[in-house]
């Protein structure tokens, strides 16, 4: 592993902790030469996951834009970037266990959706208002309608 810092590639591990479940090794390590530390991740090497968008194109899944997605419908709202983080990673178990190489955004975005819902309703119409893309005040209100019918 070369140092980030000085180009060196003798460096030392000098702390390894288990995170995320298990899932994740996280290394401190030192550079013998400029004596500067940083962190490195080890992770299993996974299976790229295609996303196909509703027009029909394939593209990486890209865990930033579900990320992302997530943090502008929980703006302003009571929810942790920790608990967004552990929705993204739940999303991502749920992705990788189903098995398929190919998933539909359409999926992705139910998933989204189901855990907004039970976390914040607010952040939950929010995101389903771009989501779904609302066209007027009387599809926004039947979703309301529909949340206030499932209580």
């Amino acid at each position: 592993m070369n140092c980030p810092f000085c180009e060196c590639f003798d460096t030392k591990v000098v702390d390894s902790r288990p995170t995320e479940e298990g899932q994740v090794i996280r290394r401190r390590r030192e550079c013998s030469k400029c004596k500067k530390r940083f962190t490195t991740y080890e992770k299993i090497e996974e299976i790229p996951l295609i996303i196909i968008k509703k027009n029909g194109n394939r593209e990486a899944y890209n865990r930033n834009k579900v990320l992302n997605g997530i943090i502008r419908a929980c703006e302003k709202r009571p929810v942790s970037l920790k608990n967004i983080e552990k929705i993204v990673d739940n999303i991502e178990r749920n992705l990788h266990n189903s098995m398929e190489k190919e998933i539909k955004s359409t999926y992705v975005g139910e998933l989204v959706m189901n855990a907004l819902k039970e976390i914040d309703e607010v952040a939950y119409v929010r995101f389903a208002s771009v989501y779904r893309q609302f066209r007027d005040i009387n599809t926004f209100m039947e979703e309301l309608k529909k949340m206030l019918d499932e209580k």
